[in-house]
């Protein structure tokens, strides 16, 4: 009785000499369908197509070809049952020993629309991407390991030919299994990936229930551990496009920890802030998720220079975010301090020549600062919590002028920025900043008035003349005192407090420019 394999692959790397390696190492067999027995015919390997196999013709423009009971009989049979080696027996059918199937590239076109692309034929173009007899046959030959090998990609072969190699031509039950494994990753992954596009594209009032929430991914790295040495961590990629911090290009320096990951997230979340078109040279130096210090400059260097300014203490063994390709002048400046990390959008030669000099450093290069994930996810006991990502900036436009003081356009541009910063901040939040820098970041406490404290005596006497952001409203009058008093001349905040009133007749009275944003941004 000849083994065999049934070959139906999207991603044709590395098939002809998978296949070829298959019929002279091990007699296999092949059995395949559509593009990939037209692939194989042409490198002159022997084929049955599975039309012929089947008796069955491919029909509705090709829709249908694997979803037979020839096919789907032979990979599923349980070799050990006899009921089930009768059925086949009388229906003719061969047992089908390994099953090498990839899926057509549903998230490939999906992340190669173009936003020009009209919605009607985005929506049908991925919807013929959606494989139906793909996903049949792993999940069925993923059922049946116990008798059944399946790959489902190229990264496979290599070692399923090996493992043959080692068991005359067979395969172990431990191997696969762990393919099995891979197999249902690999389509949760896949219809997670249907899932969260139609949810994009269906409008919300045309569902009347929350959608379910599936999280699926692909391993990228086993990292060294996670927060801490004795908690173990795996980064995932949603996908299998590489994007976001997947995609970047590691320039240099050690491998990524679980902490450089979240904080180079944190750092590319701030720097997305200033990634428009108009938006002078910036830098953001970030420690613990917080930003240390943040400037702007008529160049890079100026912004990165002005930004460890704010805080060098803090910046020591900080996290770097640019919103410009690394130069020459800034690389010099960077190589000064001990930083962990750099994202920029990318590196100058020149620039990779001088940080050479500090092979530690990790320089990343990722020129998609903006796009981040759609969901924020975290996890508690028995289930999980997802918000939509925070991607709101209310525009000063937008703002209600609640003083009597009027602010002037410095002071419009000054309070925008700090605002931007302040977003970033851990909640408790407080931005003091002029001349588009950061001069004190108040993070993290549990009342705002400490927060308040902290940037304030931060800033020092830098604070005369200087704005302040708050990330939440202040119940209470005595924030906009105590800034008063240590020299802010204009407050950004969301309103909303019942007391509203007195911070703005305190402000008046100081003569201090208030606006109300109507947004906050708690950050915890």
């Amino acid at each position: 009785m000849p083994r065999l394999a049934l070959l139906s692959t999207s991603d044709k790397t590395g098939l002809i000499e998978f296949a070829q390696r298959l019929v002279s190492n091990f007699d296999f067999t092949l059995l395949s369908s559509g593009g990939t027995a037209a692939t194989l015919q042409a490198a002159g390997l022997p084929v049955t197509k599975v039309s012929d196999y089947t008796g069955a013709p491919e029909i509705l423009g090709g829709r249908v070809k694997t979803l037979h009971p020839r096919v789907h009989g032979g990979i599923l049979a349980r070799r050990d049952v006899g009921s089930d080696i009768a059925d086949l027996a009388q229906q003719n059918i061969l047992p089908i020993d390994l099953v090498v199937v990839n899926l057509y590239p549903f998230e490939q076109t999906i992340a190669a629309q173009s936003e020009n692309l009209d919605p009607a034929t985005a929506l049908a173009e991925a919807v013929e991407q959606i494989d139906i007899g793909g996903p049949a046959m792993l999940r069925a030959a993923a059922k049946n390991f116990a008798h059944v090998t399946v790959l489902c990609s190229p990264q496979q072969y290599e070692g399923c030919l090996q493992e043959m190699a080692q068991h005359q031509g067979q395969t172990s039950q431990a191997f696969r299994q762990a393919c099995a494994l891979q197999v249902f990753a690999r389509t949760a992954a896949y219809d997670q990936a249907i899932t969260t596009y139609l949810q994009q594209q269906t409008a919300p009032e045309a569902t009347a229930q929350p959608h379910p929430l599936a999280i699926a991914g692909q391993p990228h790295q086993v990292l060294r551990y996670g927060e801490n040495p004795h908690q173990s961590a795996i980064w995932h990629q949603s996908g299998v496009t590489p994007t976001g911090w997947t995609a970047a290009t590691q320039i240099q320096g050690k491998a990524l920890s679980y902490n450089n990951l979240v904080d180079l997230e944190a750092a590319r979340q701030i720097i997305a802030e200033f990634a428009g078109s108009d938006d002078p040279p910036t830098a953001a130096i970030l420690k613990h998720n917080n930003p240390c210090g943040v400037a702007q400059g008529e160049d890079l260097v100026t912004a990165y220079e002005k930004a460890l300014a704010a805080d060098s203490v803090s910046a020591f063994g900080g996290i770097v975010a640019l919103n410009r390709p690394l130069d020459a002048a800034t690389a010099m400046a960077l190589k000064k301090t001990f930083l962990e990390c750099v994202v920029t959008p990318a590196c100058n030669p020149e620039a990779v020549e001088i940080l050479k000099a500090k092979a530690n450093l990790r320089v990343l290069a990722l020129p998609d600062l903006v796009t981040g994930p759609p969901l924020q996810l975290k996890a508690i006991a028995g289930g999980w919590l997802a918000q939509a990502t925070d991607d709101t900036l209310t525009p000063p436009s937008h703002w209600q002028w609640v003083t009597t003081a009027e602010p002037t356009a410095d002071q419009r541009a000054e309070l925008l920025f700090a605002w931007k910063v302040v977003k970033h901040v851990k909640s408790n939040a407080i931005t003091v900043s002029c001349d588009r820098t950061t001069l004190g970041v108040g993070a993290g406490q549990m009342n705002r008035v400490g927060s308040v404290k902290i940037a304030l005596d931060q800033a020092g006497e830098k604070a005369q003349g200087a704005v302040l952001a708050s990330d939440g409203f202040f119940p209470f009058d005595d924030s906009v005192r105590t800034a008063a008093a240590a020299g802010i001349t204009a407050i950004v905040q969301p309103g909303g407090s019942l007391r509203d009133g007195d911070s703005i007749q305190a402000a008046n009275e100081l003569g201090i420019v208030m606006a109300f944003t109507g947004t906050r941004h708690f950050l915890h």
